[in-house]
């Protein structure tokens, strides 16, 4: 039987947090200079919604503006994002590669996450995942939007008869449950505890995956 466990990326392996505020200040800098914005960066606002998809992200914290400005807004955070990545200005949580290297002696690794192709790219590649990771999803390639589907794809595409997936929101234990895998939260940065509640199994550290057993 193939079993395997799939991770989120952003507050679940990465710690998005230290990265965050700097982008999306760089960002609405621009937005400020341009005439666009006024007042502080909604930060706070973010980091209720963190681990939406991008798109989602600007819907919810420009809501006025039109949609050529919240795109335009994406994709200058995106890059601020991975400037910060390549810049080593971010960082896995702690026991992050530890907890990596030791399951994937007996398990498939893989990513499925709201992120960005090429942002995932660049934190992979920033910390050497590949070591460990055998294939990362990105929400860009599912057409619904839905992580239950980009977590479906990755199950078949795997051929994964039975594992876990690890995450910190809602989205991530729902992926789970429509997909008959074993759901684990996180309690780390964004997490929720309205929304850890419904998960099989909440972690406060990532070595507590290594007590994990599938019967």
């Amino acid at each position: 039987m193939n079993k395997a466990f799939i991770f989120d990326m952003d507050g679940t392996l990465f710690q998005t947090n230290l990265i965050l505020e700097p982008a999306l200040d760089a960002t609405f800098d621009v937005l400020r200079t341009n005439g666009l914005w006024q007042g502080e960066t909604p930060i706070e606002k973010y980091r209720e919604i963190m681990g939406v998809p991008l798109p989602v992200v600007w819907e919810t914290l420009c809501p006025m503006h039109a949609l050529e400005i919240r795109e335009e807004s994406n994709v200058l955070f995106h890059v601020k994002l991975i400037e910060q990545i390549r810049g080593h200005k971010g960082a896995l949580y702690p026991n992050a590669e530890q907890t990596l290297a030791t399951l994937s002696e007996n398990y498939p690794l893989y990513i499925a996450s709201n992120g960005q192709i090429d942002y995932l790219q660049a934190i992979v590649e920033t910390y050497q995942l590949e070591r460990f990771i055998k294939g990362i999803y990105s929400i860009q390639a599912i057409a619904s939007g839905h992580k239950s589907d980009l977590v479906k794809r990755v199950v078949d595409e795997n051929t994964i008869d039975y594992g876990a997936v690890v995450g910190d929101r809602s989205s991530d234990i729902q992926a789970a449950q429509d997909n008959q895998l074993l759901s684990i939260g996180v309690r780390f940065d964004f997490a929720q505890d309205k929304e850890l509640e419904k998960a099989d199994i909440v972690i406060d550290d990532l070595t507590d995956l290594l007590k994990v057993t599938f019967d």
